[in-house]
């Protein structure tokens, strides 16, 4: 049997990342040929790949990169099995290598040829899948450019991207906070103005024929009806729908004994929430239309307004 040293054990730890046990094993099935111990390795990380790739891989690390004129940004998750693996500092390292060798691609498949050392992203990911004994892989991959590109990673589980008009004082934190904003609130488009009326009108069937059924049952129960909305989106708010929505809110004001000289105090509050009420679907998937998390008092769009900026895109990934 050859004899190996404990600096060429120590050499192929460094190269490949595998235990100390594996190198040696490799290294003396190879002869003491540093290269073929590689690829022995290798093919170890192939065969358990091979073994796992039905395995569910929702743990890992979401990973962001800007390029360094802010103009480029992209979000990958490296996925894995275990959250014991995730928590790695060396797991988290090579999330960031592969997402700072990514910064360029402009998607997965590209991703996955990008050359890390001697390897390919793709080759790396079996070659590690030996060394940690799980199946890894990219899972989600995401891109945006803009005049200005800011991020926000949530626990290592959730990032987001969000791309400016320009690049305005505090451009950095201006989109870090949106970017929280899509993190925490899972927007899906930019505006309510982006919707297909015929989206928007089966969504707004399914959600009344959802309320009502849960009504019967709350009804049947003695306990309060939820509001069953006539509309979802400002999308079906046109101004004949708030001047009735209006009209109808004064009449109803009237009819109470409250005095018409004070209506105009009263009505804007009432048909704000009118507004509020028939706008679900908004509130739910538009960034802009959401009340922004710091500051309910206002919507996303009054907050980037509030700073001459606005905002031209986003993206999301995520582990769950």
């Amino acid at each position: 049997m050859v004899k190996v040293t404990a600096a060429e054990v120590n050499e192929l730890r460094k190269k490949t990342g595998a235990g100390m046990m594996d190198c040696k094993k490799a290294l003396v099935e190879a002869e003491g040929n540093m290269d073929k111990a590689i690829e022995i390795l290798r093919k170890k990380g192939q065969k358990i790949a091979e073994k796992r790739a039905d395995r569910d891989s929702s743990e890992g690390a979401v990973v962001a990169k800007i390029s360094d004129d802010n103009t480029r940004g992209i979000l990958v998750s490296l996925n894995c099995e275990t959250d014991f693996v995730a928590k790695n500092d060396s797991y988290k390292a090579m999330a960031q290598e592969i997402a700072d060798a990514a910064i360029n691609t402009n998607s997965k498949e590209e991703l996955l040829e990008v050359s890390l050392g001697n390897l390919t992203v793709a080759e790396k990911l079996i070659e590690q899948t030996g060394v940690i004994g799980e199946k890894i892989e990219i899972g989600g991959f995401e891109v945006i450019e803009a005049p200005f590109v800011g991020s926000y990673i949530h626990g290592n589980k959730i990032g987001a991207l969000t791309g400016l008009s320009k690049a305005v004082d505090n451009a950095a934190e201006i989109a870090k906070n949106v970017s929280m904003q899509v993190a925490s609130m899972g927007a899906t488009t930019l505006s309510y103005k982006d919707f297909d009326a015929d989206y928007v009108a089966s969504e707004t069937e399914a959600r009344i024929a959802a309320i009502e059924k849960d009504n019967i049952e709350l009804g049947r129960l003695g306990k309060t009806l939820k509001n069953v909305p006539s509309y979802i989106s400002r999308a079906q708010l046109t101004d004949e729908v708030l001047a009735k929505a209006e009209a109808d809110i004064k009449a109803e004001l009237l009819a109470e004994g409250k005095p018409e000289q004070i209506l105009d105090r009263i009505v804007p509050g009432k048909l704000e929430r009118f507004i509020s009420d028939n706008t679900t679907l908004d509130q739910e998937q538009c960034l802009l239309d959401q009340n922004y998390i710091m500051d309910d008092k206002q919507t996303v769009a009054d907050y980037v307004a509030s700073k001459n900026v606005e905002v031209v895109g986003f993206k999301r990934v995520s582990l769950a």
